[in-house]
């Protein structure tokens, strides 16, 4: 859904620079991790799960603490999903007729409408950080998977400077405002199995993020 706009990258999805690679080389193995969450939630939420997609979730490796138990339960639900029954409930859940059971924007959760402030202040971010929107993609930026994909690509260095403070304002202005609320009534929906289970990770993943975001800014203010 994004694209980083300088000469040697490509999508998030297809490639990055040798500048790029180098940054990730040197991304430490606990924000890898972050980095893969943010892409699984981005990539699951992007568009219908297809086969690829679900194979991948299935073969994750097992996580301890808070993460573990809702990705194995996402990992065991991967395993055997069905891609025509999920085309339907992702149909159900986020586009429907006229409207999904979710609107799954930023701007749409903090003021009731889209095409709010909300966005507005994410693209002034999104041109300060060089993130532009994949032009073929024609729905709004501050789209849940697209702000995920944008905290992905912040943290393993696609995007940005792999600056942690960076990251840690982005988060703090762009999805702990209002990601908490979009998982907890993702989890809680009664359309299949799969999407309330990616709300049920993402809704822990969060919880994580916020109260590690928490201690990042006790430890900067103190230094």
């Amino acid at each position: 859904m994004i694209n980083k706009p300088d000469s040697g990258a490509a999508t998030a999805e297809t490639g990055t620079s040798d500048t790029q690679s180098a940054g990730k080389a040197m991304v430490a193995p606990e924000d890898r991790e972050r980095a893969i969450l943010y892409g699984i939630l981005a990539s699951g939420l992007e568009q219908a799960a297809d086969r690829g997609w679900l194979a991948a979730v299935a073969a994750l490796p097992r996580l301890d603490g808070d993460i573990g138990v809702p990705l194995a339960e996402l990992s065991r639900i991967a395993a055997t999903a069905d891609p025509e029954t999920l085309r339907r409930e992702y149909h159900d859940l986020f586009i429907g007729v006229g409207r999904g059971e979710f609107v799954p924007y930023a701007s749409y959760y903090l003021t009731g409408f889209l095409n709010e402030k909300p966005l507005a202040l994410l693209r002034q971010d999104m041109r300060r950080l060089g993130i532009e929107r994949d032009p073929d993609i024609h729905e709004p930026e501050d789209h849940i998977a697209a702000i995920c994909a944008m905290m992905a690509g912040l943290i393993d260095g696609s995007f940005g400077e792999g600056d942690e403070e960076e990251a840690s304002a982005f988060f703090r202005a762009h999805l702990a405002v209002w990601a908490p609320y979009f998982f907890k009534d993702l989890a809680a929906s009664t359309t299949g199995e799969l999407y309330p289970a990616l709300g049920r990770l993402g809704q822990a993943f969060i919880a994580v993020e916020v109260e590690a975001d928490r201690l990042f800014s006790e430890r900067r203010k103190a230094s």
